[in-house]
């Protein structure tokens, strides 16, 4: 860290007192100025780009059958880590990764929409202001901050033009914002907001809408401070649900997924193999069993499921070549070469909303009212829909079990690397000399802020404008940057997504999983889903080191480090607020209220 950097934190965190002279006259009295805000010297801008629900190996950079070519060219030019996490579904990961705390900590344990939270300190949904954002603590350490995109955790009672703003993205260190507040939105007629106002989209897709504002608020800030660093935080609402992308994009994978599902899985291991990814003698877990095997589907049913993931691909590849926009501006105005990008490869695992059969009209598609075999009917006469602005589309369980090989299970599964295991590039060209190099050290969301605060050579502050801050809970991966062979240093890690949980503990990990889970709610009515107790929920034994992607329960074999990851688990709870356990049922039967007295809202997004 610079001495300079040292000495403007602590600047900071100390206003120096007045060192001019007052006197009654201009001729008594002495002019004096205090420093002006300014970066370390040479610190690099920073762009931080986080998509939404993708799955581990849906990207050809980490090898998926979707083409990704800027994913590809960053991490062939960058570094791939590979036992990178998330928190298992949206608004906790992006509060962890923003304000390097865990979620609970900062009191987002689930949503900031009034059915999802809960009047207890972990859950109230409201981040508290002595957990500042890696955004505040770069604008008062001389970067220029910017967001685009999903932002996700501002309390929906506080998402209307009267505000108030603390907590939108203005009122957490982004001095411009433009993107959504909520956990998902319409590509093509999204909930658009302004800096701190709602305003109307123009009816092109809200990807091109997002990059156009990124490259304008960077090309505007350059040209009146060419020497100032910048900070974008880049979250386009991609890959969530709707997909909804042009057909120019869609139908350049027709009949590319023909095979299906279990032939993807077993082709994009091999890839894996090949790119080092994933160790050398993995193997794939059994099919779920909620997924059917493709080759025992109808013939309509296999091109109405291959159709889904046709779209879902063009997708993925659209959002990359709009991130491809921004890196090639970065590039054709000389900043790539000092500017730090990381891509988070989605913010949890493969989503599971699109159930066994697919989502096309989501308002339409309710398996409490419509069998099975009427359902797949409609869909078969709505195909051509999939994908298109008119249409909600989202793919069949079977592709988010594809999606996210080689793990089990996929998103809000806290206790599985399904739903937290997600990839990593970082890409710096000044610093990186491992180019295409592999890391496999263990990392978390909540790591983020610190090794940026390490590479731009800012101290972390013990108060962001006389509020006294916490701890940062995550550990610098900066260390990791130039050395493969460094040991991790994030040794324990726990998981709580609405009653799955786990503990990480040096390789080990413990893990329970919870029913009712979001599956079981869209197949019965909320009345027929029994509550199931915490106690009698199972817990599994994993040796991470030896079994990265949990095939061989050890939990007989070891009892006593089970019990005392168990034992790991309940201290990390209680020193990050997580407790008390919230799950499923408790939502979805509305035993959760709020003081307004409204508990409606959307599914868990």
């Amino acid at each position: 860290i610079t001495a300079f950097a040292t000495q403007f934190s602590k600047a900071q965190e100390n206003p120096p007192e007045y060192q001019g002279k007052i006197g009654k006259t201009l001729q008594e009295s002495k002019e004096w100025w205090a420093p002006v805000t300014k970066a370390p010297k040479d610190a690099p801008n920073i762009v931080l780009i986080l998509l939404d629900v993708v799955g581990y190996v849906a990207p050809s950079a980490f090898g998926g059958l979707i083409q990704t070519p800027t994913l590809e060219r960053l991490a062939n030019n960058g570094l791939r880590y590979t036992n990178f996490h998330t928190t298992a579904i949206c608004a906790p990961t992006r509060s962890a990764l923003l304000t390097g705390r865990n979620s609970h900590f900062v009191h987002v344990g689930g949503f900031p929409h009034i059915r999802m939270s809960a009047g207890f300190p972990g859950w109230d949904g409201r981040i508290p202001s002595s957990s500042g954002t890696v955004a505040e603590i770069l604008r008062d350490n001389g970067y220029n901050t910017f967001a685009v995109g999903k932002y996700g955790i501002t309390p929906d009672e506080e998402a209307t033009d009267a505000g108030p703003f603390d907590r939108w993205p203005t009122g957490k260190g982004f001095e411009h914002f433009f993107g959504f507040l909520g956990s998902a939105t319409d590509q093509y007629k999204p909930d658009l907001v302004n800096d701190n106002e709602h305003v109307a989209p123009d009816g092109r897709h809200l990807n091109e809408q997002l990059t156009d504002k990124a490259i304008f608020y960077i090309d505007r800030q350059k040209k009146h401070a060419p020497d100032k660093p910048f900070f974008l935080y880049y979250a386009p609402g991609a890959t969530h649900s709707p997909h909804q992308v042009d057909k120019y994009w869609s139908d350049q994978y027709k009949g590319k997924f023909d095979e299906g599902w279990d032939v993807y899985r077993e082709r994009v291991l091999a890839h894996q193999k090949k790119l080092g990814v994933v160790p050398s003698n993995a193997q794939l877990p059994e099919r779920n069993k909620r997924v059917k095997a493709w080759n025992s589907l109808s013939p309509e049913e296999q091109k109405l499921f291959a159709r889904f993931f046709e779209v879902y691909a063009g997708y993925l590849t659209y959002t990359d070549y709009q991130i491809g926009r921004l890196v090639n501006y970065l590039r054709e105005k000389g900043l790539e070469e000092n500017t730090l990008i990381y891509v988070i490869v989605g913010d949890n695992g493969a989503s599971k909303e699109g159930t066994v059969d697919g989502v096309i009209h989501s308002d339409k598609n309710n398996f409490n009212n419509t069998d099975e075999r009427e359902y797949l009917k409609k869909n078969l006469e709505w195909i051509d829909s999939i994908g298109t602005a008119a249409a909600k589309t989202n793919y069949p369980l079977g592709w988010a079990q594809a999606t996210n090989t080689p793990f089990k299970d996929w998103k809000q599964d806290a206790n599985s690397e399904g739903g937290t295991h997600n990839p990593l590039i970082v890409y710096y060209p000044r610093i990186i000399k491992d180019k295409g190099g592999i890391r496999n050290q263990y990392g978390h969301v909540i790591d983020i802020l610190p090794t940026t605060l390490e590479i731009a050579g800012i101290t972390t502050p013990r108060s962001i404008r006389g509020i006294k801050q916490d701890t940062i809970q995550g550990t610098s991966l900066a260390y990791s940057i130039n050395d493969a062979a460094a040991a991790s240093r994030h040794k324990i890690q726990h998981y709580y997504i609405f009653g799955s949980r786990a503990i990480y503990h040096d390789g080990w990990k413990a893990g329970a999983a919870h029913s009712p889970d979001a599956i079981d709610f869209h197949f019965a009515k909320e009345k027929e889903v029994p509550k199931t107790k915490y106690e009698d929920d199972v817990w599994t034994l994993y040796n991470l080191n030896e079994d990265f992607n949990e095939r061989v329960d050890l939990a007989k074999k070891h009892p006593e480090k089970l019990a005392a990851l168990k034992k790991l688990f309940d201290e990390q709870a209680e020193k990050n607020r997580l407790y008390p356990l919230i799950d499923r049922y408790d939502v979805n039967n509305k035993l959760i209220h709020h003081p307004n007295g409204s508990n409606e809202q959307g599914p868990v997004q």
